[in-house]
């Protein structure tokens, strides 16, 4: 899909030293160089565990290929900045073009990293005019995976967001979930949701059913970071600052749920995918989520 060509070169940490070739304390920092020119890039804490533009790019390609969207003439670009210091990675999917009003709306993917810290992972989904390349249109980003670049690169969660926007924007309750995208929920009305659904178990005590609070905390997360991205103003907005969602968020947060495992962040076995989901579309079908809905 990208052009591995400009991305093949890695990159390794090395000790600095002062003007004078006094060896400066890793405390302080060490630096982060290319391997091939040793042109350096960055100065990182000790700490920092480069991870390789090949392999990040590997998983980004694995995850598009799994998520069902139709590459027909896809266009991908593969962008390198600052001697390779920042890379950009598009996708553009003319097969999945839309028409909103006199606009001609293509699907493009974009996904940024970098080794010098201005960019940690971040990917996402959207609808872009034809005519103004570069503008998203209403701001929507249908699919959004956000994490520091030291961190393993979730594959099958991010796949699984593309391909619920893939869904979106083929059509596939494109009416519905438009609604449930412009459909504004609170905060509290979303716990009480996830309390009587996903998060619902029974007090051996009361003989009642409460929330498990641990899975709820979980999902409250996960909601409040879809918030933060897709309505908010992303990373330049602190977490948490927001008391209001919409149904769409509160879906994204139950498909995040259902496709990997918190603890480990890796793909829960198939029975527990397969139970997890049928978790998801009781959900949907509830009158919780009916009357949120309506």
């Amino acid at each position: 899909m990208f052009n591995h060509d400009v991305i093949d070169f890695e990159v390794e940490k090395f000790h600095l030293n002062t003007e004078e070739g006094y060896p400066i304390s890793p405390e302080v920092g060490v630096g982060i160089r290319r391997t091939d020119n040793k042109v350096p890039l960055a100065i990182v804490s000790e700490a920092y565990e480069p991870v390789q533009y090949k392999n990040i790019v590997t998983s980004v390609e694995e995850a598009l290929g799994i998520s069902g969207l139709d590459m027909t003439d896809a266009e991908f670009e593969t962008n390198v900045f600052d001697d390779g210091a920042k890379l950009e990675l598009r996708a553009k999917f003319p097969a999945h073009t839309m028409y909103l009003d006199k606009d001609k709306v293509k699907p493009e993917f974009c996904f940024r990293t970098s080794h010098n810290s201005t960019w940690a992972n971040n990917g996402m989904m959207g609808l872009w005019r034809d005519k103004c390349w570069n503008t998203l249109v209403s701001g929507d980003k249908l699919a959004y995976v956000y994490g520091r670049h030291t961190k393993n690169f979730n594959v099958s969660a991010f796949a699984a967001k593309i391909r619920n926007a893939a869904a979106y924007i083929a059509g596939d309750g494109l009416s519905q979930m438009r609604d449930w995208y412009h459909t504004e929920i609170s905060r509290d009305a979303t716990v009480n949701l996830f309390t009587k659904t996903l998060a619902k178990r029974m007090d051996n005590v009361t003989r009642k059913p409460v929330a498990n609070k641990v899975m709820l905390s979980n999902l409250m997360k996960i909601f409040d970071e879809e918030n933060r991205h897709l309505h908010g103003r992303g990373t330049y907005e602190k977490y948490a600052t927001r008391n209001n969602g919409t149904l769409w968020t509160a879906y994204q947060a139950a498909t995040h749920w259902s496709s990997h495992d918190k603890k480990t962040n890796a793909r829960p076995s198939h029975n527990t995918i397969g139970l997890r989901e049928e978790r998801v579309r009781k959900m949907l079908h509830s009158n919780e989520w009916l009357a949120l809905a309506a």
